[in-house]
């Protein structure tokens, strides 16, 4: 496996997205969608595209989508509404540098070949600003409307990430496994660099070794992020898991928190919802960002649906006053496209 990390490496550092995003001690600020909170009324959404454009021009370094194939109740959110393959292609042909990042697809879901065929689409169409964040899913009604196994998501996770990287080699493939069998078959077309960068998201239901070894970073959830005690353990955590890391290579760890930016700069960060929103000002937002940096955090992902004041203040506000705290990386230019 050591050989295959390494040759993900050196195909990202030509990586458009994942160059955008990701540098060794440092923090990028990305934006998760939608920006208002869905409630039964599909029109929350009329106008977002414009909003994305405007978060594009302002450089933050991703937008990311969800992929929620099923609404229930028992969760109360059904996420960007809109399938995140289908969604990131319209956002690509309107979007010019921004990474387009799904947090997360869900592998155990949907078959390998069709992943790495809608994958691939993507990044070919979007010049190499794809980046996915994969996981096994949690929301346990999904997996018997698919006929799976919900005790079965972490093997057929291991083994969907195994078929996706094979189908993202070059020449005629012999694949025996549990989710197909067959022989002399390519996928086409290939990736842009070479290869999609896969993040793993929390556990996926595998070991921290697994991760270390599999994955090309690891998105998890921040803890509390109201006080410096979460930053810490987060500090830990991420600590953990890189000395892992075959060969000491670098892995990029993201993070996300929703969060309600109010009008008063100096408002102190605040946990709502039992900690599920973060209701905060500028400096506290700026503080936090300085010590998920200091914890090894390379992206912060922000979900502002949950925000009071309308979404177009919050996105330049952020912009205006946090991103030059944080720039976005511009080593790699986006891939020539005349599709």
């Amino acid at each position: 496996m050591n050989n295959i990390n390494e040759i993900n490496n050196m195909a990202f550092s030509n990586h458009p997205g994942y160059q955008r995003m990701f540098k060794a001690d440092s923090l990028t600020v990305g934006v998760f969608l939608p920006l208002r909170f869905y409630r039964n009324d599909i029109r929350v959404l009329t106008g977002q595209s414009v909003l994305i454009q405007e978060i594009d021009k302002h450089n933050f370094a991703a937008i990311w989508v969800r992929d929620i194939p099923l609404f229930t109740a028992d969760f109360g959110d059904a996420g960007q509404l809109f399938d995140p393959f289908t969604y990131l292609a319209f956002i690509a042909a309107q979007t010019k540098n921004i990474a387009l990042a799904t947090g997360s697809a869900i592998f155990t879901l949907r078959h390998p070949i069709d992943l790495a065929k809608m994958a691939v689409t993507i990044d070919q169409l979007s010049g190499g600003r794809l980046v996915l964040g994969v996981a096994s899913g949690d929301r346990y009604i999904e997996f018997p409307a698919y006929g799976l196994q919900h005790n079965q998501r972490a093997e057929r996770f291991a083994e969907s990430i195994q078929l996706f990287r094979q189908l993202m080699q070059h020449g005629e493939l012999t694949v025996n496994s549990s989710l197909g069998q067959f022989t002399g078959v390519e996928l086409l077309p290939k990736p842009s660099t070479g290869e999609i960068p896969l993040i793993v998201t929390g556990n996926s239901g595998q070991s921290l070794q697994w991760i270390a070894d599999h994955s090309d970073g690891w998105l998890t959830y921040p803890g509390s992020t109201s006080d410096k005690q979460g930053p810490i353990r987060l500090a830990e955590k991420i600590r953990t898991w890189r000395n892992l890391i075959p060969d000491n290579h670098f892995r990029p760890h993201i993070t996300n928190e929703w969060i309600d930016l109010v009008d008063d700069p100096n408002y102190p960060r605040t946990a709502l919802n039992g900690g599920y929103v973060l209701r905060t000002g500028r400096h506290g937002l700026i503080e936090l960002l300085e010590q998920w940096q200091s914890a090894g955090v390379n992206h912060a992902a922000l979900g502002i649906q949950f925000s009071q004041r309308p979404a177009k203040d919050v996105i330049e506000e952020i912009a205006l006053d946090i991103l030059p705290l944080f720039p976005t990386h511009q080593t790699v230019a986006t891939r020539p496209m005349d599709w």
